[in-house]
Formats: structure tokens, C-alpha cells, sequence
């Protein structure tokens, strides 16, 4: 009879729970799967007896991701400095990648409900890194302060200020500004304005200070500025719409879940070229986000 050995195993960790948690700290499936498979290498790397040591494999995972990530996010503005137009993180189709959902006192936690949006998501890359560590571990995947602080490097009580700053920022943002409900009424509506055509009808589903931003990474021909104003937004979607006609492209959209919230995905020949994702604050249009970049949609690649 084999004797199983008293060594943590690498298959203790839940894989895709670290996934998820790389993913929402970085932004795109490449960086997340990079950040994993370090963490994995760096598994490896260690003496049986510094394995032995270790108590809960999950944990250790978890606390080597969320290190890989800050580190990350901590070079990442460099090397969005070198990239081509704006930068948007990578849509998910569906519903949102499943949470621990463990208990976090409701005082700590931002007014969001149990998915993460592309709303989300965006507001996330606008934190530095130590706050949005220290938020997506312990509101989003539930990390006591003090396990959150051995990630960060700082002490309990600075990382709990850490997220306290980068909720505030997300309340302040208005992200999830209306119901689910709400929302894809109002992305029907914005669809149906931009077939129909009518300038009038598309400006008046945007709030006056709409912002569009693009994401096409230089692979795409895209705004490499954001779009600013109910006007301006309005004439550069149905400027879009018009380019595609002239070029004779047969582009099919349809109002899918991405990233657990209703969404545009216009599909092309088995792909999406585009996916529309948008804010909505008091029923109207707040952002309007383009992922153009086919490096970020291989989701919707056949």
C-alpha cells in the first residue's frame, strides 16, 4: 500500500479561482494566465520541507497571485505608455467569473451587487495598484485585512484604508448607477437609435457629458482620444455604422450579457469586431466603451 505523501500538492489550489482573481486584478485573460502560471513555476521551485510549511495551498496561491499581479500593475503604466490608442480591459461573455462569495461586513463593500462589470473593470484600472489589490481581494474574493496586508506589504490598517479609498472612487465614478433591468432597456434603446439613423434620437439617450472611449490597440482603426460630448459621441457612432455600409460589411448585432451586464456585440463573419459595452446613470448613457482590439475578443472568436 502507497503511503500518500504529508506534501502540499499543487492541485490543492482551486485554479480557477486564481484565475478569476488574476483576471479581475489585471484585466486581460494573457496577463492573468501569465500571473498563474508564475505562481505555479514558483510552486515548484520550492524545497519539500519549505511545501511541508505550508498550510493552506490555497492561501499560499492566492497571497504569490496577488504579489505576480502588483507587481504587474506596478510596470503596467509604462508599458501602456508605449500603447497604441486607449486602453480597455477585456470583455467576458456572460455572467461574471463565480466569487467566494464570503461574508464581508456590508459597511466594507462598495454598492455593487454580486457580479463585475465592464463598468467595473474600467473604474479598477484607474486605482493605483496597492488600492486595487486590496479591493478585488477583500470585497470582491472576501481576504481578511490582515491577509490582504501580507499581499500589499502594508499593515492591516493601511490596506483597509487602501480599499476604503478605492471604494470610494468607484461610488464617487457611479458605477452601477441603475438596475440590471434599467440597463439593458436603456442598451436596447441606444441600439434602436444608432439603426435608426437619427442623430436626434442617439443624442437624446446620451447624458450631455458622454464619454467614448475605443480600444483598438493598433489593430483596429479606432479613436485614439476619448470622444467628449452627447454630440460628438452621437456623430461617431452613426459615423461607424455608415463606414461599415460603404465598405459593404454585413455586421450583425445582438444585445448579449458580457461581463454580467447587457451589452452590444456586433459579429462578422464568425468573430466580433466590435463589442459595446455602456454606463448607464439615470437612464441614460454616462460611457460608452469599444473593445476593438481582437487580441481582447478571442471570446467571440469561432
Amino acid at each position: 500500500m502507497t503511503r500518500r505523501s504529508s506534501v502540499p500538492e499543487a492541485e490543492d489550489a482551486d485554479r480557477g479561482r486564481l484565475l478569476a482573481t488574476a483576471f479581475r486584478l489585471l484585466g486581460t485573460s494573457a496577463d492573468a494566465e501569465d500571473a498563474v502560471q508564475e505562481a505555479y513555476v514558483r510552486w515548484f521551485r520550492l524545497a519539500s520541507t519549505e511545501r511541508e510549511a505550508v498550510r493552506n495551498v490555497d492561501a499560499w496561491f492566492t497571497t504569490v497571485v496577488g504579489r505576480i499581479c502588483l507587481d504587474v500593475l506596478g510596470s503596467a503604466r509604462a508599458r501602456r505608455e508605449q500603447y497604441t490608442g486607449e486602453w480597455l480591459p477585456e470583455p467576458r461573455p456572460g455572467s461574471d467569473l463565480a466569487s467566494p462569495g464570503a461574508a464581508i461586513d456590508p459597511a466594507e463593500r462598495a454598492s455593487l451587487d454580486d457580479q463585475v462589470t465592464s463598468a467595473l473593470m474600467v473604474v479598477l484600472d484607474s486605482l493605483t495598484p496597492a488600492e486595487r489589490v486590496s479591493f478585488v481581494l477583500h470585497d470582491l474574493f472576501g481576504l481578511s485585512f490582515v491577509e490582504v496586508a501580507d499581499v500589499v506589504g502594508r499593515s492591516p490598517q493601511a490596506a483597509r484604508k487602501l480599499a476604503s479609498d478605492a471604494r470610494r472612487d468607484i461610488r464617487e465614478r457611479k458605477v452601477r448607477g441603475s438596475s440590471a433591468v434599467d440597463h439593458e432597456r436603456v442598451v436596447q434603446a441606444f441600439l434602436a437609435a444608432c439603426g435608426s439613423g437619427q442623430l436626434t434620437d442617439l443624442v437624446a439617450m446620451l447624458d450631455p457629458s458622454v464619454t467614448l472611449v475605443t480600444d483598438g490597440g493598433g489593430r483596429a482603426s479606432m479613436a485614439r482620444r476619448p470622444v467628449q460630448g452627447a454630440d460628438r459621441v452621437a456623430r461617431f457612432m452613426l459615423g461607424i455604422i455608415e463606414k461599415m455600409a460603404r465598405e459593404g460589411r454585413v455586421v450583425e448585432p445582438s444585445i448579449e450579457p458580457v461581463d454580467g451586464r447587457a451589452a452590444i456585440v456586433l459579429r462578422e463573419s464568425g468573430a466580433a469586431p466590435f463589442v459595446i459595452m455602456l454606463n448607464v446613470v439615470d437612464g441614460v448613457v454616462r460611457d460608452v466603451w469599444i473593445q476593438a482590439n481582437p487580441d481582447k475578443l478571442g471570446a467571440w472568436t469561432e
